[in-house]
């Protein structure tokens, strides 16, 4: 009875940079899963790796080769292998539908940061990120190969020293931010995230980068403390060496009156 195989639960797709895996619950024990796949309206096939198998999740990275097409897949609950059962048609559940191509989420890319020698041009130099997919000359193919002039880059920029913020949008690796976007000299903190405005609105932005930030120019010392701090400072070391002086003023003076007054309390030698 198909009650001895229960149906698979919570059948949902995960891919990030095409790296895509189907996954469900719960953990089999007295019975085994396969998935079946195919592009929607399509023959079902079978992955290899996910016949009878005790695992919850299959990668289908491989497999699904059309990146603008919509698949979906349905995991089978059956006996485990070279187990024998009666049922000509096992318990299964099906999938949503999936299209690589719109639904993978992207994710953080890599980036380096350059400031020119006059401290006026910031450069991020991003690298697209590699995907789970192989070109012909057996090299990871990355996310440029895939959208080309598709993929664009959102960066998210402020101050070091301050909580304000700003964008800019570019759709080349190479983003230059001049003083239209940034103060010479002053250090900025980036965040870069990918950017394809073809996708539905909730996928159209891959995840943030680390916060990466350029440095500074190398500031004076009253850039650094500014004039109020140090005018302060000056006012406070005048006002130590003035209380010093009246404070040894003060004990000069005393010490003369006591000694003068011992002086007068002593009786004149007879002659």
């Amino acid at each position: 009875m198909s009650s001895n195989y229960p149906k698979a639960q919570n059948v949902s797709w995960l891919s990030i940079n095409f790296k895509t895996l189907l996954m469900w619950d719960p953990k089999p024990f007295n019975y085994s899963y396969t998935v079946e796949y195919s592009v929607i309206g399509q023959i079902r096939e079978w992955n290899q790796h996910c016949i009878r198998t005790m695992s919850t999740e299959c990668d289908l990275s491989n497999v699904l080769t059309d990146l603008k097409a919509t698949y979906s897949a349905d995991v089978l609950s059956e006996p485990l292998h070279r187990v024998n059962s009666d049922l000509t048609e096992f318990p299964h559940t099906s999938s949503e539908g999936f299209t690589p191509y719109q639904d993978t989420l992207i994710g953080r890319p890599e980036f380096k940061i350059e400031v020119s020698k006059d401290k006026r041009k910031i450069t991020l130099y991003v690298e697209d990120p590699p995907i789970a997919l192989f070109n012909e000359q057996n090299k990871l193919k990355t996310m440029r190969d895939v959208f080309a002039d598709e993929l664009q880059y959102k960066v998210t920029f402020g101050k070091a020293t301050s909580t304000g913020k700003k964008t800019k949008m570019s759709a080349s690796s190479e983003i230059e931010l001049d003083r239209r976007d940034i103060e010479p000299g002053v250090s900025y903190c980036f965040k870069v995230q990918a950017y394809i405005p073809s996708r539905s609105t909730d996928k159209q932005l891959g995840e943030l980068s680390q916060t990466q930030c350029s440095p500074g120019a190398n500031k004076s010392f009253f850039e650094e403390f500014g004039i109020g701090v140090i005018a302060g400072f000056i006012l406070l070391v005048i006002a130590i060496i003035v209380v010093a002086i009246v404070v040894t003023v003060v004990c000069c003076r005393r010490t003369r009156k006591a000694n003068t007054s011992g002086k007068e309390g002593v009786p004149l030698r007879s002659v």
